[in-house]
């Protein structure tokens, strides 16, 4: 199992910038897909951007251009970053670290606890 821990949410203006961290500690061996939700109130929890074991990444139309998903396997714990530039108030939601990793025949997901972004002037 992995336990997640986001850091790096906060109040920034719109056109501004800024990084997420997520360090994810426990065997990270069976990894399979690591990646970024947001969920804004009233709303479903959405994917942002998606990295999988062999480095593809995936970002949802909204932030492509703007967001950029990376990992650093080589500390440990492992990092997964989400660099948010030009941010829109639409971009205001909590984030989630997700990490899906291989169990038995199918993924099991593990989450962070959240961490807030809030766009505005």
């Amino acid at each position: 199992q992995v336990q997640l821990v986001e850091s790096g949410g906060g109040l920034v203006q719109p056109g501004g910038s800024l990084r997420l961290s997520c360090s994810v500690f426990g065997s990270t061996d069976s990894i399979h897909v690591m990646g970024w939700y947001r969920q804004a109130p009233g709303n479903q929890r959405e994917l942002v951007a998606s990295i999988s074991y062999d480095g593809t990444t995936n970002y949802a139309d909204s932030v492509k251009g703007r967001f950029t998903i990376s990992r650093d396997n080589a500390k440990n714990p492992v990092f997964l970053y989400l660099q948010m530039n030009s941010l829109k108030p639409e971009d205001t939601a909590v984030y989630f670290c997700n990490v899906g990793e291989l169990y038995g025949r199918g993924i099991r997901d593990f989450w962070g606890q959240g961490t807030q972004v809030t766009v505005s002037s």
